[in-house]
């Protein structure tokens, strides 16, 4: 137990260390809401230390267009369609357990039997989870996270928040990415060193380069408009795809933007 703990301890330093700025935690495979643009925009956050956040985003961008992205395109110019996916696939597989467990967590019976069986299908039929066989079965995923686990508790989401290297955030969805890493159950746990870190950083210019075309869905304030997409995003995960009002909307119809 004790190896195990301080294993992922030695993984999280090295997680933060290879600039995880994604948005999003490993969620990628449900799809996004349809969301026009200006919604997005209009969207009125909670960010009472923007003037920081700002500063740390741009931190964040620079070393994102200077070492990730540039990283992620080659990889994406190298790597056939298929072995993409496949590698994106195997990763998704992995955080079963995580969509797993957490399901239970919340009560979610029927989620959890969908994590088991998608696990399942994928490990045994789909090559050890490089193809997505479960999804044919009519078993999408259903990304469920610890920050998730404690929205539906009803923790508080708390102030936007830009932390270095790792991007947007919030406190409830910072500490259930602790909690996610450090304490529940992981198959990461059966990975020796170094070949978790190898994974990771395989793990990280995927994710990295499946993100390089959602770029062109952002306009105008490039800050705002991630900010108000990762806190729409959280919040349909949270209510589990539910569109419920939003209680921070301005109403103001002259805010920005086309379709995202």
């Amino acid at each position: 137990m004790k190896k195990a703990f301080l294993r992922r301890w030695s993984l999280l330093s090295v997680t933060l260390g290879l600039c995880l700025m994604l948005p999003v935690s490993p969620a990628v495979s449900q799809p996004l809401p349809e969301t026009d643009a200006g919604e997005v925009m209009a969207f009125q956050a909670n960010d009472p230390y923007e003037n920081w956040n700002r500063k740390v985003y741009r931190f964040n961008d620079t070393i994102d267009r200077w070492f990730l992205k540039p990283v992620a395109q080659t990889y994406r110019t190298i790597t056939p369609d298929f072995v993409d996916r496949g590698i994106t696939n195997f990763f998704g597989n992995l955080d079963e357990v995580r969509n797993f467990v957490n399901s239970l967590l919340q009560l979610k019976g029927e989620s959890a039997v969908v994590a088991a069986g998608r696990f399942t299908y994928n490990t045994v039929f789909g090559l050890a989870g490089f193809i997505d066989v479960a999804t044919v079965f009519d078993l999408p995923a259903r990304p469920e996270d610890f920050g998730q686990t404690l929205g539906h508790w009803g923790v508080g989401s708390g102030p936007y928040l830009v932390i270095p290297l790792l991007g947007p955030s919030t406190p409830r969805r910072l500490g259930g990415y602790g909690a996610d890493l450090l304490v529940l159950p992981s198959l990461w746990d059966n990975v020796d060193s170094p070949y978790n870190y190898y994974a990771r950083g395989v793990q990280l210019v995927d994710r990295r380069a499946d993100l390089i075309p959602a770029e062109s869905f952002i306009s105008g304030d490039s800050y705002t408009f991630v900010r108000n997409a990762f806190l729409q995003r959280r919040e349909f995960l949270i209510n589990d795809g539910v569109v419920v009002e939003d209680p921070f909307a301005s109403g103001d119809d002259e805010l920005m933007l086309e379709d995202f």
